[in-house]
């Protein structure tokens, strides 16, 4: 058995409320006599009726007429609710899916799909529109060319109820799906097509379609296609009341005279049906032909109504054009008076301006004659001092001169510095290795532990580790940093390669030593009490300045993690998959390509970059800081 998922959408928005087909049979007694002639008394039966009634809004009126074929049934556009749940329900049958229990007021309970013959299963989890209080009875259904058996039933009459809903051509279009039910071996529903009544996964109930069980206690219910395969998702058989005594019983009539039953063949039904049919048409087409009367009157009426409303927008129109005109010509006077307001403005505007400006070139004049004579003088009293104002100005020339030399001799000098300083750096050493001993920590103080270093020789750089009770093994350094030695003495002996740095050189400055040995401390510090980084760049930045009328310098900042033998760029916004590795350049340069590198201005820019590194460097779990130590940045 094939069990099928759907997932689908786009569901037409028809609804369909109840409805119900039914005939109103009349000149029963004359087809009666047609049909079979031992029946004599045509007023006896007089009285039969067969309720008519549709229960909606007026939509899909002949479908559904075409469609139901039981009198008394009905088409519902909604799913099942617990207010319908009566205690005259026998079977409940959820088809395609398992048992639903609801506990309440009432009780509630729905079986598994079972007592089927044929068919396949098929389930959604698409919502379903309208599903009333158990929208899960229309999310599986049974599918194919099947029947179902319902066997030990009590003999009598029975409602049948079934439910219906389109979960799989959910975007059409109709006729994809149209099949036909028999109950009995009688049709009951004939042609039915769901999507073009209610659409896709909205439920539709057919109701009350009346069975009789016979004495062999059994009800079969059959759907069988016309045009792909019939579905249903829900079969409930409630107990039916008796039908009263003016109504159709056992396909019989009953007289409303004297109550006697008078047994109808299929045979008569089907020709009552037929003759109901043809009056129908015949009405049909009495009302057809009166729509086409009205429908001409109203074309007429149409026509004359749309040569009035022509000859009215005609006039309108003149109007409107007149108005127009008339609009146009207040607009055109109010901007002539405005052009001429704002002419008589200007106009006034311009003879005070240019009375003022008369008035201040007089005065100008007057100025500039007391200038003149002011100027003559100034004039006379100047050539009387040329000679000595080009004495002044060889003098000036022969400052600028010597002014430039010294210039030239200053940048000779500043070469000769920077190389006599490096010098000095590298007669110190290119590779210089410092070592620095942390204090005790609590922890380790508390729990008894004694420090195996000897500093007798730390101000020569030897550093003395105890081996033993009387052994001693020594290392040499160029400097030894006792546990007293703060931040200040450490920086002391890198600052001089701030200085090696903005003269062209490359500097590496790194802390390395096992774990908990205070590396992150000295290279970073707190905000208190910094360490090298930090004082570094404050360094750098300092000279940088005192250097800024004789070099420019463009300052950026890249920070990197090694850890696991791995480079981290800890500035990337973003992470990215691609490996980065140290290289080095044509001109010697060591570069990381690809890495983030942030220009700064300023110490607090690079503080903030550094701050920023500091934050997504990955720090370890453990109370010794464990990833300090196997990272480097």
């Amino acid at each position: 058995m094939a069990d099928t998922r759907l997932n689908s959408k786009n569901c037409d928005s028809e609804t369909l409320n109840s409805s119900s087909f039914s005939h109103r049979v009349h000149d029963c007694i004359k087809d009666l006599k047609m049909i079979e002639p031992w029946v004599q008394n045509g007023d006896a039966l007089s009285g039969l009726r067969i309720e008519d009634f549709y229960d909606g809004d007026g939509d899909n009126t002949d479908l559904v007429d075409s469609v139901l074929c039981i009198s008394g049934s009905r088409l519902i556009r909604a799913g099942f609710k617990k207010n319908n749940f009566t205690d005259d329900i026998v079977k409940f049958v959820n088809a395609g899916g398992g048992s639903m229990n609801e506990v309440g007021d009432t009780a509630i309970f729905i079986m598994p799909d079972t007592s089927f013959e044929g068919g396949d299963v098929l389930r959604t989890d698409e919502g379903i529109i309208d599903g009333g209080d158990f929208a899960p009875l229309y999310q599986s259904a049974r599918f194919g060319n099947f029947c179902y058996r319902f066997d030990n039933l009590p003999p009598g009459d029975y409602f049948i109820d079934l439910h219906f809903v389109e979960i799989i051509n959910t975007n059409g279009p109709k006729g994809m799906r149209i099949f036909d039910v028999y109950i009995q071996e009688e049709k009951v529903v004939s042609e039915l097509d769901i999507y073009s009544i209610v659409g896709a996964n909205k439920p539709l109930q057919l109701v009350d379609v009346r069975v009789t069980v016979g004495e062999d206690g059994v009800i079969v219910i059959r759907f069988e296609g016309v045009n792909g395969s019939p579905v249903v998702c829900g079969i409930c058989i409630k107990g039916a009341p008796k039908v009263p005594g003016s109504q159709v019983k056992h396909n019989g009539l009953v007289c409303s005279n004297c109550s006697a039953e008078v047994e109808v063949t299929s045979a008569q039904n089907k020709h009552i049906r037929l003759r109901s049919t043809a009056k129908y048409e015949k009405k049909i087409e009495e009302l057809s032909t009166q729509c086409q009367l009205k429908t001409k009157e109203c074309y007429e009426a149409w026509m004359s109504l749309t040569a009035t409303n022509q000859e009215l927008q005609k006039v309108r129109m003149e109007l409107d054009n007149k108005s127009f005109e008339n609009h146009c010509l207040d607009q055109a006077k109010a901007m002539q008076a405005a052009k001429l307001r704002e002419v008589t403005s200007r106009f006034e505007h311009k003879r005070r301006f240019w009375e003022a400006a008369i008035d201040e070139l007089k005065r100008n004049i007057k100025v500039m004659k007391e200038e003149h004579s002011q100027l003559s003088l100034e004039a006379h009293d100047c050539a009387d001092s040329v000679p000595e104002l080009n004495k002044m100005i060889l003098a000036v020339q022969a400052l600028v001169a010597q002014c430039d030399d010294l210039k030239l001799k200053y940048s000779e000098e500043q070469v000769r510095r920077k190389q006599l300083y490096n010098q000095i750096q590298e007669a110190k050493g290119n590779i210089r290795v410092f070592c620095r001993c942390r204090p005790l920590s609590k922890e380790e103080a508390s729990s008894g532990y004694a420090t195996v270093v000897d500093f007798n020789a730390a101000k020569d750089g030897d550093l003395g580790i105890l081996t033993g009770c009387s052994t001693k093994k020594s290392y040499k350094f160029d400097r030894v940093y006792m546990p007293k030695d703060d931040q200040v003495d450490v920086f002391a002996d890198a600052s001089p390669m701030v200085t090696s740095v903005l003269d062209g050189y490359n500097v590496c400055i790194f802390a390395y030593g096992q774990t908990g040995t205070g590396k992150t401390f000295t290279m970073e510090g707190t905000e208190q009490n910094r360490g090298v980084n930090y004082r570094t760049l404050e360094q750098l930045f300092k000279i940088a300045e005192e250097r800024k009328d004789t070099f420019a310098y463009k300052i950026s900042v890249s920070v990197l993690e090694v850890y696991n033998e791995q480079i981290r760029d800890l500035l990337a916004t973003s992470p990215t998959s691609k490996k980065l590795e140290i290289r080095q350049a044509s001109e010697g340069v060591h570069r990381v390509p690809g890495i983030v590198e942030a220009r700064v201005e300023n110490i607090k820019e690079v503080w903030d970059v550094l701050q920023a590194g500091s934050n997504a460097r990955a720090v370890g779990s453990n109370n010794v800081n464990e990833h300090s130590s196997r990272s480097h940045w």
